[in-house]
C-alpha cells in the first residue's frame, strides 16, 4: 500500500512531461524528423514492431550473457581480493585506471583484435559491469563487524566458516547495489557494442534511423533501452528481496 501511494508521483510527473512534450510540438508545429512528439512515436513504435523485434530480442540475448558473464567476473575478483589482500594492494588499483579507459575508443581495438563476433561485444559489456559489482562486494567486506568476527574466532571457526556465516552475507546488500548499476549498464553496453558492425540490435537500429533521419524510430530505440534497463533494475530487486529477507527482518525488529 506504501509502495502504491508513492509510486503514483513519477507516474504523474513522467505523464506531465510526455503531456507538455505533446502540446509544445504540436503547438510550434515542430517537424517530425526534428522533434517527434510522442504521440507519433507510439504509433510508430507500433506500426514498426515487425521490423525492429529482431532487434531488440537480439540486444536482450547479448545483455544477459554479458551481463551475466560480467557478474561472475566482478564477484570472482572481490572475493579473491578480499581473501588476497596482497593480491588486492596489487590489481586494486589497476582496476581503477582500467575504468578511465573510454569504451568507446577501446571498441575500435577490440574488433582489430578479435573480429565482429559476439567476443568484442561481451568484452565490451564485461568491462562495463564488472569494476561495479566487484567495487560495491569488496566495500561489503569491509563492513563486517568487528564484534561478530572476533566472536567467531572465539568460538573456533576458521576462515572458511567466517567466509560463509559472516563476511558473505554481510557484503549480500551492497553486492546487490553493484547489481543494479550493472544492469542498467549492461544495456548500455551492449548498444554501444553493437556499434561495431553487428547484424542486429537496437544499436544497429538506432544507427539505420538516425542515417535516414527517421528521429521517431531514434526514439523508439532510446524508450526501449530505457524500457531494457528498467526492467533488468526490477529484476534485481526483486531477487534482492527474496534473497536478503534477514535485512527487512531486522529493520522491523528494529523499528
Amino acid at each position: 500500500m506504501k509502495q502504491i501511494k508513492t509510486g503514483w508521483r513519477p507516474v504523474a510527473a513522467i505523464l506531465l512531461l510526455l503531456v507538455t512534450w505533446e502540446a509544445a510540438g504540436r503547438a510550434a508545429d515542430i517537424p517530425s524528423w526534428l522533434l517527434p512528439t510522442p504521440s507519433q512515436i507510439w504509433l510508430e513504435a507500433m506500426a514498426g514492431w515487425v521490423d525492429y523485434k529482431l532487434h531488440l530480442f537480439s540486444t536482450i540475448k547479448l545483455t544477459l550473457i554479458g551481463f551475466l558473464l560480467g557478474s561472475s567476473i566482478g564477484i570472482t575478483a572481490a572475493v579473491c581480493l578480499h581473501l588476497l589482500p596482497k593480491l588486492r594492494e596489487t590489481v586494486y588499483p589497476l582496476m581503477i585506471l582500467s575504468q578511465n579507459i573510454p569504451i568507446i575508443v577501446l571498441a575500435p581495438l577490440l574488433v582489430i583484435w578479435f573480429g565482429f563476433g559476439i567476443l568484442p561485444k561481451l568484452i565490451i559489456i564485461t568491462l562495463v559491469c564488472f569494476f561495479p559489482i566487484a567495487v560495491a562486494t569488496l566495500d561489503g567486506f569491509r563492513q563486517t563487524s568487528p564484534e561478530l568476527l572476533h566472536y567467531l574466532k572465539m568460538a573456533g571457526a576458521d576462515k572458511r566458516q567466517i567466509f560463509w556465516k559472516l563476511e558473505w552475507p554481510t557484503a549480500l546488500p551492497a553486492l546487490f547495489s553493484g547489481l543494479k548499476i550493472s544492469a542498467t549498464y549492461s544495456v548500455m553496453g551492449a548498444v554501444i557494442s553493437e556499434w561495431l558492425g553487428a547484424q542486429r540490435g537496437i544499436g544497429v537500429y538506432m544507427t539505420l534511423a538516425s542515417s535516414s533521419f527517421r528521429t521517431d524510430r531514434v526514439f523508439v530505440a532510446i524508450f526501449f533501452i530505457m524500457v531494457l534497463c528498467l526492467l533488468f533494475f526490477v529484476i534485481i530487486i526483486t531477487i534482492e528481496k527474496r534473497v536478503i529477507r534477514w535485512k527487512k527482518k531486522g529493520a522491523e525488529q528494529h523499528g
